[in-house]
């Protein structure tokens, strides 16, 4: 690592692979639930509004992802379709349980989303395929989440080659790509929006000017392309020629922000319940900050109507506020951002959603105090530590603020949701 691939002229041939989870959400719902393997299965979004996600089966029935649950409820059943609410916690959990696996096959990995990620395959040579199938069975019976690994000199390639894993049975979801003669006939198979970067909107224009297919592109002149569609399209199409581009981002860099934000189960007209919503959403925020070490002292709160409902009276707002020292004290950023809900709030109003955007994020150890103020304390720092391993150990909100309300009915519609058997002592299977 740490060559300058600003031109992407590299020599050296590199070695990704990508391992994705097939149907990620319905794998994880059928770890725990085993007679769910085999049948249909989708899951819907927040508040049970439509469909994100299927099992193969599904797919089979032709059923769309975005479909409207409402719409499809008496066909769902009619086909047999497993229904459940989206659970994060648990595909959350299940996403660490397979990078940790994956880790102990090479000290490189990059985590590119909760269901994918990178590895160097970099000196394994002969022994690629092998390796690769280790990787996809040890993953299955240490977590029990089925992958398919695409392997190739560069990342768009292997995400190409992880395509056809998928896609292919006969190859047993291992899929290599490092000869140019297969790349371009894989290539000359697929659309142009297969590759990844390349959107419809990129497509289209690409399509103006001649180039249709992912291979057309790849024989495409670079120093045209990057005059006419700048750099970032160039480094696809050197990416497609097997010149790796793109490097293992190992280490991700801290973010600069983060929001905590949700559709209500129901609309919401009062400030009391309100200001439980904002409480819980400063909390999660706040939760998700400290676990990256990071604190903040601007943040922005904002509440809005249905804008799909024309028969109402719409209005949003937001709010921000400055603290005057950066904290990650869940304490000390509620109660500003309830204030900054108080200056925004308007009553006759249907509010559906609202949520608690944190700013300028920097590290929690390198806040340093000014003439008047101070950063968190010991005690703080202590009270938040003490706070997240509760819930860590017994369970989201095992402790909360009690601004949050207790059992509040304005949260999420999530009326088939899967219990969180690997986070929640209280949910834990049982047998016998």
């Amino acid at each position: 690592m740490g060559r300058d691939r600003s031109c992407c002229a590299c020599a050296v041939t590199e070695c990704f692979a990508l391992v994705d989870c097939n149907n990620f959400y319905a794998s994880c719902e059928r770890v725990f639930q085993p007679n769910l393997r085999g049948r249909p299965v989708v899951i819907l979004s927040n508040n049970d509004g439509c469909v994100i996600a299927r099992s193969n089966e599904a797919k089979a029935l032709g059923i769309e992802m975005g479909a409207p649950w409402h719409q499809h409820k008496q066909p769902f059943e009619k086909q047999g379709v497993i229904v459940r609410s989206s659970n994060y916690t648990l595909y959350g959990n299940m996403s660490a349980r397979v990078m940790k696996t994956l880790r102990q096959f090479s000290p490189n990995l990059e985590v590119y989303s909760i269901d994918e990620a990178f590895l160097s395959f970099d000196g394994f040579d002969g022994r690629m395929e092998s390796h690769a199938r280790e990787v996809r069975a040890r993953v299955y019976q240490w977590t029990g989440i089925p992958v398919s690994i695409g392997i190739a000199p560069t990342k768009t390639l292997a995400k190409i080659a992880n395509r056809a894993a998928k896609k292919n049975p006969a190859s047993g979801g291992v899929q290599i790509l490092m000869d140019s003669a297969e790349q371009e006939a894989l290539l000359d198979q697929l659309k142009l929006e297969d590759v990844w970067g390349i959107a419809k909107r990129l497509s289209r224009r690409l399509g103006e000017i001649g180039i249709t297919t992912p291979l057309q592109l790849r024989q495409a002149d670079a120093p045209f392309i990057r005059e006419r569609f700048g750099v970032v399209v160039e480094r696809i199409v050197l990416e497609l020629r097997g010149q790796s581009c793109l490097e293992l981002d190992e280490v991700p860099s801290n973010r600069k922000s983060l929001v905590s934000s949700r559709s209500f189960g129901r609309s919401i007209h009062s400030l009391q319940e309100m200001r439980e919503a904002v409480s819980t959403y400063a909390s999660r925020a706040c939760e998700k900050m400290r676990r990256q070490n990071l604190a903040t002292a601007n943040l922005i709160v904002f509440i809005e109507t249905n804008p799909f409902r024309t028969q109402d009276q719409h209005y949003r707002a937001s709010q921000s506020i400055q603290l005057p020292l950066a904290s990650s004290d869940t304490g000390r950023i509620t109660t500003a951002a309830l204030s900054a809900l108080d200056a925004v709030w308007k009553p006759g109003y249907s509010f559906k959603k609202a949520g608690v955007m944190l700013l300028d994020l920097v590290s929690a150890t390198h806040v340093t105090s000014t003439l008047f103020d101070v950063p968190d304390s010991v005690s703080s720092q202590s009270r938040m530590k003490a706070m997240d391993a509760l819930n860590r150990r017994f369970g989201r909100d095992t402790v909360i603020l009690g601004s949050s309300g207790v059992k509040p009915k304005w949260s999420l519609r999530r009326e088939m949701l899967s219990p969180c058997y690997s986070t929640d002592w209280r949910e834990l299977v049982r047998v016998g």
